[in-house]
């Protein structure tokens, strides 16, 4: 939707397909989805990988350009095919020039410009890595150069209101033409161009207004008072007053919710414990439940050394910047066959993503969890992501 809007912006006035080939562009990095045919710890691994970083975007134009060359080579054959059929009268065909351009000229309304078009096809793909840079989950832009994965976490995976702003600016160019058709008004060559340079602005407006809560939501979680509560007073069975005493805060983090810029969940690391909240940025305010919220570091053991060195673990690792890797204890996955002994399972949580929202339970199932069974002797017996087995 976006590389559409780029496109009715001005773009295809000044290029044949212009809108075609950026509203591919537009999902072209997603191509690394094919790596899932290899699993899901493959597809983790590649996801938003090559194809999202500054140096394969280029090479993701090719792709994009060649298979509007493509449609654009069967148009002309068709044409062609037409213009050569027994009985048609081709006297209006202008013969001054070659086949191709008089074809051409009756199948697009702006010139054929395949260097400017591989140009706008850039500036899409681009939009694709600034729209996935807003999310909480991130990308590696730099990669290879660079590992380093960077997030702004000002926009939910799907925002609603994002989305509102640019189905509108898709639509209603087509629903006041057809208004304009019954009244007999002119129809225009390129139509949209006003909703969808709005729509553009109201993105990135969107994304300023989100930007100064999630820096508004990263405070007001630096600044509250977490930890264990302890008793104070002489006796400790007395009715003495509760206290909440503050750690080291070490880092914080904000993930969106959708629809609402005021509501972030904030993870705190301190050197003990990770402590999650619900942060209202309208109100002020910082709500923490202690039965939920609250995760001790877990000590390491031989299960998770061996469950961190495997695939699954490394590549989650690379990923995650706010990981929980704990020991579930012996276990055997439910379709194990009979007979089978108990393992150790090692579970991979991602703190950014443990929050229930319309969209997502991340309180019952954790999205992008992970599960490594060790067997008895050290040795990695099976993987999942998500509660997809790799095979």
């Amino acid at each position: 939707m976006t590389g559409a809007c780029l496109a009715r912006a001005g773009f295809n006035r000044k290029a044949a397909y212009a809108t075609l080939a950026m509203t591919l562009a537009a999902e072209a990095p997603d191509l690394d989805v094919l790596w899932s045919a290899n699993g899901p710890v493959a597809a983790l691994q590649h996801h938003r990988g090559i194809t999202h970083t500054l140096i394969g975007l280029p090479f993701d134009g090719l792709i994009v350009l060649s298979a509007v060359w493509l449609v654009h080579l069967w148009r002309v054959r068709r044409a062609r095919a037409e213009v050569n059929k027994p009985g048609t009268d081709a006297s209006d065909a202008d013969t001054s020039g070659s086949r191709d351009s008089v074809i051409a000229r009756p199948l697009t309304v702006a010139p054929v410009r395949w260097g400017l078009l591989y140009g706008f096809v850039l500036i899409a793909l681009l939009s694709h890595l600034l729209l996935d840079w807003t999310n909480n989950y991130g990308l590696r832009p730099f990669f290879p150069f660079n590992a380093h994965w960077y997030a702004a976490s000002i926009c939910f995976i799907f925002e609603p209101v994002l989305f509102a702003v640019l189905l509108m600016a898709l639509i209603a160019p087509a629903l006041f033409a057809l208004i304009g058709g019954e009244v007999g008004a002119r129809r225009e060559t390129f139509r949209g161009r006003g909703w969808a340079i709005f729509a553009l602005f109201a993105m990135v407006a969107l994304w300023g207004w989100r930007a100064v809560e999630h820096n508004a939501a990263v405070q007001l979680a630096s600044t509250a008072s977490y930890g264990p509560a302890e008793t104070t007073g002489a006796l400790a069975g007395s009715d003495s007053a509760q206290q909440i005493v503050s750690a080291k805060i070490l880092r914080v983090t904000a993930s969106p919710y959708p629809g609402n810029p005021y509501r972030w969940h904030t993870v705190v690391e301190t050197p003990q414990y990770y402590q999650m909240a619900s942060v209202d940025t309208l109100r002020s305010t910082v709500a923490t439940d202690p039965e939920q919220d609250l995760f001790y570091k877990p000590a390491s053991t031989p299960a998770i050394l061996v469950a961190k060195r495997s695939w699954l673990g490394e590549v989650y690792l690379d990923w995650s910047s706010w990981p929980v890797v704990t020991e579930m204890g012996p276990t055997a996955p439910i379709d194990a066959p009979a007979g089978t002994p108990d393992w150790t399972a090692v579970r991979f949580m991602d703190l950014r993503f443990l929050y229930d929202t319309p969209m997502m339970q991340g309180r019952s199932g954790p999205p992008l969890s992970g599960m490594v069974y060790v067997d008895a002797g050290g040795r990695v017996a099976r993987m999942e992501l998500s509660g997809h087995v790799q095979r």
